[in-house]
């Protein structure tokens, strides 16, 4: 019953998707990198900076998670979109009520929230190096909007998952 489209706005989905996804691996090999110098090569140069500026010296673990936690935010966000991606092609398939759409939004709710949770402690790290930078600022954190967002996208899996049962039964009875 599925028809494929043609639909403009799909396809431009499709290659903004497409776009992002490279962005977001690029960046989170970047910052991966960066990782490893604070690790190895800019360690002594960013203790002695903690010292200097008389923050606790448990400054540089807290920007060391900080960095971890972005790489996670980067891969859960990674992942996002890769699921995202699937259900524009569902739909450019011309079938978007399937099961895996609403396993697929599911998903996606679960990552939106783990990237919700995640923001929390780099928020406070990016606060940390703030301190470092001389106060440049770092608008790092939860929001009013990710919160609706993870609630719609767990509604819109349910949506889904029910129009999946119900075209299941309309099917049936045909």
């Amino acid at each position: 019953m599925s028809r494929k489209t043609n639909d403009p706005l799909l396809t431009t989905a499709a290659l903004l998707l497409g776009l992002f996804i490279g962005l977001l691996f690029f960046a989170m090999i970047m910052v991966a990198i960066g990782l490893g110098a604070v690790l190895t090569v800019q360690r002594s140069e960013i203790v002695s900076d903690i010292a200097a500026e008389g923050l606790a010296a448990g400054t540089y673990w807290g920007i060391v998670a900080g960095l971890v936690a972005v790489v996670a935010m980067l891969f859960l966000g990674l992942r996002f979109t890769l699921e995202l991606r699937s259900i524009v092609a569902s739909v450019k398939d011309g079938d978007p009520f399937v099961a895996g759409n609403a396993a697929h939004l599911a998903r996606m709710g679960w990552l939106a929230l783990a990237i919700q949770l995640i923001a929390i402690p780099v928020g406070i790290a990016a606060a940390a190096a703030g301190e470092l930078t001389d106060g440049v600022p770092a608008d790092v954190g939860t929001s009013g909007g990710g919160v609706v967002l993870v609630l719609t996208l767990f509604i819109l899996a349910r949506v889904f998952r029910r129009g999946t049962e119900m075209r299941e039964e309309l099917e049936g009875t045909v």
